[in-house]
């Protein structure tokens, strides 16, 4: 980097400089190439980040594959004679690898064609305008960081012998059984998969609630479902040793004095910021004490004025159309007309568990807080599929409006397809719609969905 002379502004070998590739780091370089700047983006792993390489696509793969097994119980009902079902891990594992290979690819021709330098390395602040990569030092007139987070694992005696989320991708072999060890969505999405591949699953969990940031409803009817299905839930539970065996099974102690043995022992209990060796110290940008990247999550500045950051790295929700959302904020903000801004309100999600959970806006519980009174409508039955199939599964739904202005606060939902459904009532969620609206839609017969829109009496009301 050259100094300023005579007050002129210092020339930087680019505009603007990456580092990290995941979702929101290259969308952020892509668009800001094609406004003409002179971008580099910098990934010491894999172009996608978590979500396309050990995150949402892969694991959505898995669940489509898990959710086989279920399917060919289901067909009978419906005259089909399916034979003996035997699944192969290799298989799936290969067409799944391939799969990412390819997103890998389309990743790299966009960040290209888009003009954007792709450097693979680790990216360490020299200060608040340069970094060292590959021992290269680059400078930039604007920095933002976004490398995303990376799964936490506790340690324990024997703790070297468990596997996180991203590990699980890359088995070598399906496992027989394993244990699941969390309480969050991560650990509850994997228990059905590995349950519906066949393992023997068992999901642990320290506290007494699973899934406690949903709505309280919705979760435990969600997990009375994945029960039924099989998976042997265990609350107050966590395990205090493993000890390999020589068979390579895993024998771990439990807290409660039981012993279980296991092939597999995989651990979600949160994830942590990518922090960690960036050579922060160098520059002005502090870490929240949960180590993450202090940073405002509506401007995305931090610390020091050259230097941005945003996705899971600063602590907001953690997901992808949120860190694509951020880049498109930002952009705006810093070379466009600076009018965007950024809303975390009735971000819509979904618990790709068996069946999904779909929700938007408030739970009931968060609804409760605000002071009003509120109508919960709620309604639960047996899906169409079933009255042939014989599967005992049902579907929950749920409404959380507010009683002196008839907005729908939330829309909530358990069943098959609730991503699907959901998506389309947070736009409706999003423009505030009452439910007078929602009651004078006509649903589309005969489909879960409608029974959101034909709702009309109310379950409770909290004052």
């Amino acid at each position: 980097m050259s100094a300023a002379v005579d007050g002129e502004s210092p020339e930087y070998d680019y505009d603007l400089f990456v580092i990290g590739a995941g979702s929101g780091g290259v969308r952020t370089a892509r668009m800001a190439s094609a406004k003409g700047l002179r971008v580099a983006v910098a990934e010491e792993k894999y172009l996608g980040g978590t979500c396309v390489n050990v995150g949402c696509v892969p694991k959505k793969l898995m669940v489509y594959a898990s959710h086989f097994s279920d399917d060919f119980e289901d067909a009978a009902g419906f005259g089909w004679k399916v034979g003996a079902a035997e699944h192969d891990w290799s298989t799936l594992i290969a067409r799944k690898d391939a799969e990412i290979s390819r997103l890998n690819g389309i990743y790299k021709n966009m960040l290209e064609s888009a003009g954007v330098t792709i450097i693979t390395g680790r990216a360490r602040f020299v200060n608040s305008h340069t970094v060292s990569i590959n021992g290269e030092n680059i400078s930039a007139e604007k920095i933002l960081i976004a490398v995303g987070g990376t799964p936490y694992l506790p340690e324990f005696p024997g703790s070297e012998h468990v596997i996180s989320s991203d590990q699980v991708f890359y088995l070598s072999e399906k496992p027989n059984s394993i244990l699941v060890v969390g309480g969050g969505y991560i650990a509850v999405e994997f228990a059905g998969i590995f349950n519906g591949l066949g393992a023997k699953t068992q999901l642990l969990y320290r506290g007494e609630q699973l899934l406690r940031v949903f709505d309280k409803t919705i979760a435990d009817f969600a997990i009375a479902e994945i029960a039924k299905k099989g998976v042997d839930i265990r609350y107050q539970t966590q395990i205090i040793e493993i000890i390999k065996q020589d068979d390579g099974r895993l024998q771990c102690k439990l807290n409660n004095g039981d012993t279980v043995l296991a092939d597999q022992v995989m651990v979600a209990t949160g994830r942590s910021a990518l922090t960690q060796d960036l050579g922060l110290e160098n520059t002005r940008v502090s870490l929240t004490q949960a180590g993450h990247i202090q940073a405002d999550k509506y401007n995305f500045s931090t610390g020091d004025d050259a230097i941005f950051a945003l996705g899971d790295v600063i602590g907001t929700p953690e997901l992808t159309p949120v860190a694509l959302a951020q880049a498109m904020v930002f952009l705006d903000q810093q070379y466009g007309s600076g009018k965007r801004q950024m809303s975390y309100d009735a971000i819509a999600t979904a618990v790709f568990c068996q069946p999904n959970i779909g929700t938007v806006g408030l739970s009931e519980e968060q609804a409760a807080k605000l002071g009003g009174a509120i109508d919960v409508y709620q309604s639960e039955f047996r899906h169409l599929k079933h009255t042939l199939s014989g599967s005992d599964e049902r579907v929950l739904m749920k409404l959380i409006v507010d009683q002196a202005s008839q907005v729908v606060l939330g829309v909530h939902m358990v069943g098959p397809d609730a991503g699907e459904i959901i998506q389309g009532f947070a736009v409706a969620v999003k423009a505030k719609l009452t439910k007078a609206l929602m009651d004078e839609t006509i649903g589309i017969h005969p489909t879960a969905a409608e029974e959101f829109v034909t709702l009309r009496e109310i379950k409770h009301t909290v004052a």
